[in-house]
């Protein structure tokens, strides 16, 4: 919707109205610029076009990762939707629109990796994977400084500060399959976090990340989201990471992940987990400086894709993730794949 026309890293570009052109990919790429649920700094919409084009290699639609030895964009014929028209103005419509793209793209058997846009999307990007992967089966894996577990924001059920409490009071997802990791500073208030306790949520605050480290708090966080459910979400807020990191972003919290913590912990939740959808938000350009948030989500992006493309070749294993850049790839079950 807004800048030029423009695939991820130069994917092929794909037509929802036209299924035989996704009908290959195993991972499809969706923009949604919406920013009509923010609470602060507006410019998410923005977010899409920048995750797709910031880099300063070549738009060629190949990456072959260093690490892991697979290049994402060529063995999972990733393709690239376009932007779904989300009005400014017409929050529900906007909402519906773009739960109904990825309804179809979940459908297709692809993996929907959604561009936002406000955290707002997380609504209908869950309930259209849970609605295809089953009701209520589907665990979320959330990064965020925020719980965004508000009951209103300014009056309205929807917006950046809610989608989670929709998702769960919905049925979408359960409470007690519902892990956020990287909260911290001065919101919620007792009575919203006395609703998630009420709904069985495990969130790792900052604190208890730097107590425990980042690997024990994921490890626990994935026993969790894979038991009694048959797909994980991941939705990474890129406020998440502290804004020395990630300075374009509508509410910048200090105190966060760095760029590296955040970029292990995708990488390793795509080897280790069946993912069944994937959104990245609140990359606001108009703060970002020298592009350093839109690179980060476009890597955040690309990591993803690596371990998905990795766990796709048959390997996979809890030692996955502790596998060292450059080592040759290890077998799943082998003693070391094992640790």
């Amino acid at each position: 919707m807004y800048g030029p026309d423009a695939t991820f890293l130069g994917v092929p570009a794909a037509d929802l109205d036209d299924p035989p052109s996704f009908a290959n990919a195993h991972a499809v790429v969706i923009g949604a610029p919406f920013d009509g649920g923010t609470s602060h700094r507006p410019g998410a919409r923005f977010g899409p076009q920048a995750i797709r084009v910031t880099d300063y290699l070549p738009h060629d639609g190949s990456r072959p990762h260093l690490a892991l030895g697979v290049d994402p964009l060529v063995e999972l014929g990733v393709v690239d939707v376009g932007d779904v028209e989300m009005l400014p103005g017409e929050t529900e419509r906007s909402l519906d629109k773009l739960e109904a793209a990825v309804e179809r793209v979940a459908r297709s058997g692809a993996l929907p990796v959604v561009l936002g846009g406000d955290h707002t999307i997380a609504l209908p990007d869950v309930t259209a994977v849970a609605r295809h992967v089953g009701w209520g089966r589907v665990s979320v894996v959330h990064f965020d400084a925020h719980a965004d577990t508000g009951d209103t924001q300014f009056g309205s059920l929807y917006g950046h500060g809610t989608p989670m409490r929709r998702l769960i009071d919905s049925g979408a997802t359960r409470g007690d399959r519902f892990l956020q990791l990287g909260l911290r500073g001065y919101w919620p208030e007792p009575e919203t976090l006395a609703w998630m306790a009420r709904q069985g949520m495990r969130s790792f605050e900052m604190a208890e990340v730097v107590e425990r480290g980042l690997d024990a708090c994921i490890t626990e966080a994935l026993a969790i989201a894979t038991d009694e459910c048959d797909g994980v979400f991941l939705s990474v807020d890129v406020d998440v990471v502290d804004p020395a990191h990630a300075p374009g972003t509508g509410t910048p919290e200090p105190g966060g992940l760095s760029s590296r913590q955040l970029l292990d912990a995708v990488r390793r939740i795509a080897m280790e987990v069946p993912l069944a959808g994937v959104d990245v938000v609140e990359v606001s350009p108009p703060y970002d400086h020298a592009e350093v948030t839109a690179y980060l989500a476009n890597r955040v992006v690309l990591e993803v894709l690596s371990g998905c493309a990795w766990r796709r070749r048959g390997f996979g294993g809890s030692g996955a993730a502790r596998r060292r850049p450059g080592a040759p790839l290890l077998e799943a079950g082998s003693p070391e794949a094992n640790g």
